[in-house]
């Protein structure tokens, strides 16, 4: 069974999972959790849950002999050749605030490896997909091929970090110090900054901290739009952690030279 038999199967995982996300979001009824305790504050609301289960239930009756991973409810079936890792709202404090820069990251891994991955917006109705090969952009605006844009140095560049005050000390003076050199930082975004990037609108994301189902269904639109991901130490990033992307290489091996100087 090769991976495009899986398309539309992601599709529907996308729809019913935004079906049963979207009832929450921008309603005074959503009951949040704070999953870090009185140190932090990591929400988790009834929304993720209800997103996650949805679709493991999915999963399940489909493909009872696939692994999957996520974030509400752990591991199962890990080793498995075909392995689902979900994330049913990456930016769960941007969808708790009620912006709408939040989404449901599908991925599917072959023998540890991405090989497909959705950024699935339900509220704006927009989906982008990659399969390391190619990626598209689906939405109100029609459907495309996404690509990123060539970025000759970092001075050019406009960078993304979803908030420095995520990063401990070390990586924040690190961060910095790229922060300085390129043309434009902002913050927020979660998984939006890393679609925005395979679609050709910024250049360079830097992140620390990441989950494999922060990242993994990311990577194969990065890839498959033309542009890089790695961890801060040049190794593969589905494992998460600290995370770079760019759309140039030029950027990505600058910016890396920082981050380790």
């Amino acid at each position: 069974m090769t991976v495009i038999d899986f398309t539309a199967f992601i599709g529907r995982l996308a729809t019913t999972s935004g079906e049963t996300i979207l009832p929450f979001f921008r309603t005074s009824l959503l009951g949040i959790e704070n999953k870090a305790g009185e140190s932090n504050f990591d929400p988790v609301t009834e929304a993720d849950r209800a997103g996650e289960a949805v679709m493991r239930r999915l999963i399940k009756a489909s493909f009872p002999q696939h692994g999957i991973v996520g974030e509400e409810f752990g591991s199962e079936r890990e080793d498995a050749e075909y392995v689902w890792v979900l994330d049913p709202i990456d930016g769960t404090k941007s969808f708790i605030a009620g912006f709408p820069i939040w989404g449901t990251l599908i991925a599917l891994l072959h023998r540890g490896m991405p090989v497909y991955g959705m950024m699935h917006q339900p509220y704006i109705g927009e989906r982008f997909s990659g399969d390391n090969g190619s990626a598209r952009f689906r939405g109100p605006s029609g459907e495309r091929k996404l690509a990123v844009r060539r970025c000759a140095s970092l001075k050019e560049a406009t960078s993304f970090t979803t908030s420095p005050l995520l990063m401990n000390e070390a990586d924040r003076a690190a961060f910095s110090k790229v922060e300085a050199e390129v043309r434009l930082t902002r913050y927020g975004g979660d998984c939006y900054s890393y679609c925005m990037l395979a679609g050709g609108h910024l250049d360079l994301v830097i992140e620390t901290e990441l989950k494999p189902y922060d990242i993994a269904a990311l990577i194969p639109i990065i890839t498959g739009a033309g542009g890089i991901i790695t961890t801060w130490d040049g190794k593969p990033a589905q494992s998460g952690g600290r995370i770079i992307a760019a759309g140039d290489p030029r950027v990505h091996e600058a910016a890396l030279k920082i981050l380790n100087g």
